[in-house]
Order: C-alpha cells, then sequence, then structure tokens
C-alpha cells in the first residue's frame, strides 16, 4: 500500500491535473487491497467532443491520446496489471477514409511520443484483435511495441484494434474445429476454461472492471464472453476530458460493490 501511495502522488506531481487536496482526499477512501487485476476501457466521445468545440473528428482523437497518456500513467501508479483500451473496433472500418487512415497511423505516433516511458515504467504493450486488414505500418509499429517491451514485467497495456467480440468468439470456434478435426482437443474436455484459451484474450485474466466514456449506456461488442461478471462503469464524460479524478472515480465506486458471481455473500 505504502509503495502505490508513493507512485500515486509521484504521478500527480507528473500531470497535475487535480489539486493536491482533492487528491489526497480521493487516495485515503482507496483500498489498495481491492484496486482491479484488469480494467478495460471503451475510449468513447472523441469526435463529439471535437464537434462541441468546432474541431475536425481527428483532433479529438489526438486529444484522445493525450488522455490515454495520462490514465497509463495513473493505473501503473495505481498497480492495475492489465489495462486494456477499445481502440479501433471491427465496425469501425465503416467511418470515412481519412478518419480511418489517421486512426491507422496513430499508434506509431504514440510509440514515437510514448515509448521511453513506457520502457522506463516497465510496462508491456500487446494488440488484442485480428491483425488481418491492418495495414502494414500500422503492424510495424505494433510490433514495435512488443518488441521494445516484450521482457517488461509490470502493467500490460492492450491496445484492441480491429477487434470485434463476435468475430473474436467466431476465431475461436474455428480454432476449437480445427484442433479437434486434427485430433488435438477431444470434443468432451470443451468446457469454459478450455474455450477461453482460444480467445485473443487467452493469457489474460477477465477485466474486473468495464469503463465507459461519453453517455453511451452499451458495450458495442467489446468482449462479450470476457465481461460476464465485469463491474460495468459509464459516464458522461467524453474521453478527452476523461481524466484522473475520474479514473479513481471509477476505482472507488468499483470497491463499494459487492461482486458475488451468482452466490451469495
Amino acid at each position: 500500500m505504502l509503495e502505490a501511495l508513493k507512485r500515486l502522488f509521484r504521478g500527480h506531481q507528473e500531470i497535475g491535473v487535480t489539486s493536491d487536496t482533492d487528491r489526497s482526499e480521493t487516495i485515503k477512501q482507496l483500498k489498495f487491497g481491492q484496486i482491479p487485476k484488469h480494467v478495460a476501457i471503451i475510449m468513447d466521445g472523441n469526435g463529439r467532443w471535437a464537434a462541441k468545440r468546432g474541431l475536425p473528428r481527428i483532433a479529438g482523437h489526438q486529444a484522445g491520446m493525450k488522455t490515454v497518456r495520462e490514465i497509463v500513467r495513473v493505473a501503473d501508479d495505481l498497480g492495475i496489471e492489465v489495462l486494456t483500451l477499445y481502440s479501433f473496433s471491427t465496425e469501425n472500418w465503416k467511418r470515412p477514409r481519412d478518419e480511418v487512415n489517421f486512426l491507422m497511423k496513430l499508434p506509431q505516433e504514440f510509440f514515437n511520443s510514448e515509448i521511453k516511458e513506457l520502457k522506463s515504467r516497465n510496462i508491456r504493450v500487446e494488440m488484442v484483435g485480428s491483425e488481418s486488414q491492418l495495414p502494414g505500418f500500422t503492424m510495424s509499429a505494433i510490433n514495435q511495441f512488443r518488441e521494445e517491451t516484450k521482457e517488461n514485467t509490470g502493467l500490460q497495456l492492450n491496445f484492441a484494434m480491429n477487434y470485434g467480440s463476435r468475430s473474436e468468439i467466431l476465431y475461436a470456434v474455428e480454432g476449437m474445429l480445427r484442433d479437434q478435426a486434427g485430433g488435438h482437443l477431444d470434443i468432451d474436455e470443451v468446457n469454459e476454461e478450455t474455450f477461453a484459451r482460444y480467445l485473443y484474450t487467452r493469457d489474460l485474466p477477465d477485466p474486473d472492471l468495464m469503463i465507459r466514456t461519453s453517455g453511451e449506456i452499451r458495450i458495442s461488442n467489446f468482449m462479450l464472453w470476457q465481461l460476464a461478471y465485469s463491474e460495468l462503469w459509464f459516464t458522461e464524460t467524453a474521453w478527452p476530458d476523461f481524466k484522473e479524478k475520474s479514473f479513481l472515480q471509477a476505482i472507488q465506486d468499483y470497491q463499494r460493490r459487492s461482486r458475488r458471481y451468482g452466490a451469495l455473500k
């Protein structure tokens, strides 16, 4: 707990988004033995944030990247083990070409600006999703992240790119059928644990907490299997305005809930 407090105060000096008094009061209320291991976030509202300011949608995505930087720092300071950010869905290909091209270039921009700090913080970066359809330069940046951070043992930062949960479930079923046909899987041994090993998230714990910003109250084809017993937290705040204070509030609300998994407590 003491080490987590030190990280949080050090992070505050770097970020400087809330007053010392507000931050101290928030930190005092946190239960450091109940920090979620895995937090997943649907980063929604970049376009609407930009439109309200008379800016192009890509300006909202640029502002959203700054929020990514801040929330990654806070998650690391809290000792969260896994942070998964819904960055680009399988449905997002329907957006205007200029916007899609801009989003595909963000991984390289983020790598150039953040890799030094991510390495210094011992953060490992991975991708969750299908690599098909992603441009070569996007995959190049993702692979750079993987290579540069593969030895890191701290927070695992996952970008859900070209991710859709229905596609992921079909991908898992196809993999199981191939293995069954090849004699590598006995159909009588199939259970929830077996199925989970065929998902993109095979090496990850299910999210304890899922956050969605910008007022929409749905999960939009995100981790349909994995969110079965996750705590869901929604906010009206658009992603570019979702700062440390909002994130800590989500953690506080999570800690007030009773997770019974269908049983009695």
